[in-house]
């Protein structure tokens, strides 16, 4: 096997030559300039070939350090990606994302129950209503709310949703809500999730064109918000009964018309079909597909 360079050395260079700046480099690699300069030097004696060019406050790659740099380059990146594919395929961390409700209404009452299935696991949850950029996030999977139709992305249906109405019992008996078409008397909560309402007024309550515009309606981006103006009477809710279980077993809403939309989207657990899931990774992927069959199930 031919001798290999000094390896601390490679690095120096390669953070030099991305950065063009011995202090930059230092500052990348938690060193100091001087041990970045001696580190070059112990290199440039070994390749027996002059790298850089000083001056007063500028450097200057020479041209045999622009093609040894092309040559080697692409080698410390595969070296450093095999290496981080290694560590992270050891990690128990992982890194999840969620739409804020389902994080709020489904998840944080579960957590312990994961956490006890499996005890090593470190979870890093990101909750938003943004979509993950499997590309530029460093997410191992993500809860997203849509039809389920992405080539890009294994899927895993954990819920089907419909879309229910749901208020305060003192807000349903001041209204007298007994039938759907009793909705033209209320205030309409209308979240960005499920924002259904037309299609609910039309099929059910026989409203429709500027009838149903017509109506109060408070707009809300997030279904929480919605859900707990709801809950202090402030309107009739269109959601996801997912996310109201608690408020509908405490009795603190009710559910005036049963009248529920069926919805073409639904609850799925996703990451990308090129990327294999590391070992943590996939028994949470597990454990959610189990949760949500025992909830099928119960």
């Amino acid at each position: 096997m031919k001798p290999l360079p000094p390896l601390k050395s490679l690095v120096a260079f390669d953070a030099v030559m991305r950065s063009n700046s011995f202090s930059v480099a230092a500052a990348e690699l938690s060193v100091t300039p001087g041990a970045i300069g001696q580190q070059i030097q112990k290199l440039e004696a070994w390749l027996g070939a002059a790298l850089f060019i000083r001056q007063v406050r500028a450097i200057h790659p020479t041209p045999e350090a622009l093609a040894y740099w092309a040559r080697i380059q692409p080698a410390l990146a595969q070296i450093a990606d095999a290496s981080q594919k290694l560590r992270d395929s050891r990690s128990a961390g992982v890194w999840l994302s969620m739409p804020p409700s389902f994080a709020a209404k489904w998840f944080t009452a579960r957590m312990a129950g994961l956490l006890t299935a499996h005890p090593g696991l470190q979870l890093h949850l990101n909750a938003t209503a943004a979509l993950v950029d499997f590309e530029r996030e460093a997410i191992d999977l993500a809860i997203r709310y849509f039809d389920g139709n992405d080539h890009r992305l294994e899927t895993a249906r954990l819920y089907d949703d419909e879309a229910r109405v749901y208020c305060a019992p003192g807000y349903a008996a001041a209204l007298a809500l007994a039938a759907p078409a009793d909705a033209a008397r209320a205030s309409l909560l209308v979240t960005t999730m499920h924002a259904h309402w037309e299609r609910w007024l039309a099929r059910f309550a026989g409203l429709g064109g500027a009838q149903a515009m017509a109506l109060p309606r408070i707009h809300f981006d997030q279904s929480l918000t919605a859900i707990e103006a709801a809950r202090q009477g402030q309107g009739l809710v269109l959601t996801s009964p997912l996310l109201v279980r608690e408020e509908v077993a405490a009795g603190t809403l009710v559910e005036p018309f049963d009248c529920p939309l069926p919805l073409v989207n639904g609850y799925y657990l996703v990451h990308p079909r090129t990327q294999a899931l590391r070992p943590a990774a996939a028994a949470v992927k597990a454990w959610f597909i189990a949760e949500a069959g025992r909830d099928a199930g119960a």
